[in-house]
């Protein structure tokens, strides 16, 4: 096998954290490098930003979210990347409340404050959850604020906002950095409950690595597939890659947030039968559909324009046994 000259760039969601820690065994363990590669790991602000940062050249793969892209191609915009590998098979997206709140549903958020990161892929699907639940979003306050998580947590607690926006695992982990017990102090109202079909995050291709290079994408795909493997059956294996390229992390914060994906994000029922990695498309296609007519873009694609499952690694050698019932 003929090694490739140059490292593939990897914009990543965000900065390096526990859920991003089986890309990085990947490459400690050697499966890049059995399959001719490396990869060059660029940080991120925010899973939905990976899209357009790709769009915009510079990144031959990103780790970004799969509801941005839906969003990107819908409205005509060009270079869009190709998702080839989902990860996150449910949602993440939250809201997250003080543990007294009366919140429980999305009707209760009228005369509400929120707040959010900028580009927070949750608040970028808050029209959806209104569309299906009959909230009028413009009842709702919103407060963009660019402070870590790890400080909004307490702002939130002390009365600052209602409820914040975010993914469950980034928020339990930045409770616990900010020394808060996430179980006593907050609640949670998933959009998983309230909106089934959206998936989540997604190993995305460029265009042009599509186009020149499939059978790279087919090793990439193949080693961090061994990566994902590796995780589950090790979690404490995965942070130690984490630490290696996150000197000073909160250890328990940060395998927390890896073992919360394993049993939320990668935990969809549907994993059983179709293994991480895959799509069920109609479902996609329904996602996608809520998507466009949400925000009546001009252009519905196909879930096939979106997503190609080519260069999945067999099923039997994916990641199966995470699925639970919900």
């Amino acid at each position: 096998m003929n090694a490739r000259s140059a490292p593939l760039r990897m914009q990543l969601n965000t900065f390096f954290s526990g859920p991003q820690a089986w890309l990085f065994l990947a490459e400690d363990r050697g499966y890049l490098r059995d399959e001719g590669l490396t990869i060059a790991f660029t940080e991120g602000d925010t899973a939905a930003n990976v899209v357009p940062r790709m769009a915009a050249g510079g990144f031959d793969v990103g780790y970004g979210d799969l509801n941005a892209l839906i969003e990107h191609a819908g409205k005509g915009l060009g270079n869009a990347p190709l998702a080839v590998f989902a990860s996150y098979n449910a949602s993440p997206y939250t809201i997250a409340f003080p543990r007294e709140s009366a919140v429980t549903d999305p009707l209760k958020l009228a005369g509400l404050k929120l707040s959010a990161h900028p580009n927070d892929a949750a608040m970028m699907l808050f029209p959806e959850l209104c569309r299906l639940s009959g909230l009028d979003a413009s009842a709702v306050g919103i407060e963009i604020c660019p402070a870590p998580h790890s400080d909004m947590v307490p702002d939130l607690l002390r009365g600052r906002w209602d409820g914040m926006f975010g993914f469950v695992n980034t928020l339990i982990a930045a409770s616990i950095e900010a020394g808060i017990d996430p179980n006593e102090r907050l609640h949670f109202m998933e959009y998983n409950d309230h909106l089934p079909d959206l998936y989540g995050m997604a190993v995305l291709a460029s265009p042009q690595l599509v186009r020149d290079e499939p059978e790279t994408i087919e090793r990439l795909l193949r080693a961090l597939n061994r990566g994902l493997q590796d995780t589950v059956d090790d979690i404490d294996a995965a942070i130690d890659s984490l630490a290696r390229r996150k000197p000073g992390m909160n250890r328990e914060s940060d395998r927390r947030r890896l073992e919360g994906t394993l049993k939320l994000e990668m935990a969809h029922r549907e994993g059983a039968a179709l293994g991480i990695g895959q799509m069920d498309m109609a479902r996609f296609q329904r996602s996608i559909d809520l998507i466009c007519a949400t925000r009546g873009l001009p252009h519905t694609p196909l879930a096939s324009q979106l997503f190609n499952p080519a260069w999945l690694p067999p099923l039997e050698e994916r990641v199966t046994q995470l699925a639970r019932e919900r």
